[in-house]
């Protein structure tokens, strides 16, 4: 079974929790704190794959959790850290957050970690001081990245085959290579996308193949508009056109207006056109079609074949390999020349993502004071609110970025609600008011 997109539900390892423990030694009154530190949480781990070519497992699995950290424990023991999800894919799999993208996989073995564990907290060891020789104090470990996740895969290839149904694509890739598409004297024949591997020369092609497109496509109607994205990462197309077509400048003409309704760049990619099924025709009729594609397009390169009678066969894979290597030089370049551009820009100072982390803000909601900050945020889940000496060290936090002193200028008072992401608590407790 093939699929090509999926949902899955996306958990990163906890953090393991600092520990509280004071040393206990014959002789010895009063020991020291030997509170160990929590172990992280393991990370969810991407690696593309040659041999897996399917997203369907994840249909059926759609939960990735990771193994959170350990506590920490007396005598200075660490938690230990958890184990990472390593989970394979098809190469080509693109993992999207929110719409936006998190990892692009494109290369055999490639890894990316797409959900990073959760820091173990600090246990009471770690605050030792000269004045704090016996701190009860501790951190909760931190969560892991938690979130919704659509993969999509794309497959990769060098050429990709375009046109309407039966105009005989899945022929073609099955007489040039070794993939089986099924064939028939039928339209929508092909399903599900196919990749086959075109050997000339002393080289070779990738090739894929996706089912036909019918005018409204790229609107959802037929099948292929499920499928156009695994011909955007193609350099080159090969739009494919059965000359027996009657008005085959309009067939052209529709494609086109599909792609273009698509993706400006996929419509912008290097085209080759191949007229299929040609071995009964007249010279004469093969040449009046071309003609009439290339009063459309005089640019337009055409190709008479027939992958039946394997007529000029190598010829257009030939012409294909020629297109597929110039794309390259010319992607090459354009990236290069972009890089140079980005290098000579008039510099611009920007925040750092240590200022933005530090940053905060204070407003004042329904009675209570809101507090926001990437770094404050972050104190503050892994504070133990159980533990009223994690609290107070807490509030020593805010005392030092200058929170404290803002919420007194908006004229909050000891009993006041504070609220930093999804804690509450007083900004004193009675007896320091």
């Amino acid at each position: 079974m093939f699929a090509d997109t999926a949902k899955v539900f996306i958990q990163a390892g906890k953090g393991g929790d600092g520990f509280v423990s004071f040393r206990h030694e014959v002789y010895v009154d009063k020991g020291g704190p030997d509170g160990g530190d929590g172990g992280k949480g393991g990370d969810i781990v991407f690696v593309a794959s040659e041999n897996v070519n399917t997203l369907v497992d994840f249909r059926f699995k759609p939960e990735l959790k990771a193994e959170h950290g350990s506590n920490g424990s007396k005598r200075n023991k660490r938690g230990k850290s958890g184990e990472d999800l390593i989970v394979k894919v098809p190469i080509g799999t693109l993992v999207l957050r929110d719409g936006q993208p998190v990892a692009d996989l494109t290369k055999d073995g490639q890894r990316e970690i797409v959900a990073f564990g959760g820091e173990g907290g600090f246990g009471n060891a770690h605050f030792k001081s000269s004045v704090r020789q016996t701190p009860r104090m501790r951190e909760l470990g931190e969560t892991g990245d938690t979130f919704e996740a659509n993969l999509e895969l794309k497959l990769i290839a060098d050429v990709g085959l375009v046109g309407f149904p039966n105009a005989g694509k899945s022929t073609f890739l099955s007489v040039v290579s070794n993939a089986r598409p099924e064939v028939a004297d039928y339209a929508f024949t092909t399903l599900t996308p196919s990749l086959g591997v075109a050997d000339i020369d002393d080289t070779s092609l990738l090739i894929a193949d996706i089912p036909g497109l019918i005018e409204g496509a790229s609107e959802g109607k037929g099948l292929g508009d499920e499928f156009l994205r695994h011909v955007e990462r193609t350099p080159v197309l090969l739009h494919l056109i059965d000359a027996y077509t009657d008005d085959i400048s309009s067939a052209y003409q529709t494609i086109r207006n599909e792609l273009i309704s698509y993706s400006d760049d996929l419509a912008n990619r290097p085209e080759v056109v191949a007229l299929t099924k040609c071995e009964g025709l007249d010279a004469d009729i093969i040449n009046m079609q071309k003609s009439a594609l290339q009063e459309e397009e005089p640019n337009l390169t055409v190709v008479a074949i027939s992958s039946s009678a394997h007529q000029n066969i190598p010829e257009l894979l030939r012409l294909l390999r020629t297109e597929v290597d110039a794309a390259r030089v010319k992607d090459e370049a354009e990236a290069a020349e972009t890089q140079a551009e980005s290098e000579d820009d008039v510099p611009v100072i920007r925040l750092s993502e240590q200022q933005l982390a530090e940053g905060w803000s204070v407003t004042k909601q329904a009675g209570a004071y809101q507090v926001t900050g990437k770094k404050i945020e972050r104190f503050a889940d892994r504070t133990d609110f159980d533990n009223p000496h994690s609290i107070n060290r807490l509030r020593d936090i805010m005392g030092k970025l200058g929170i404290t002193h803002e919420l007194i200028r908006q004229d909050a008072s000891g009993e006041s609600d504070i609220n930093i992401g999804r804690h509450s608590f007083t900004l004193y407790d009675q007896y320091q008011a």
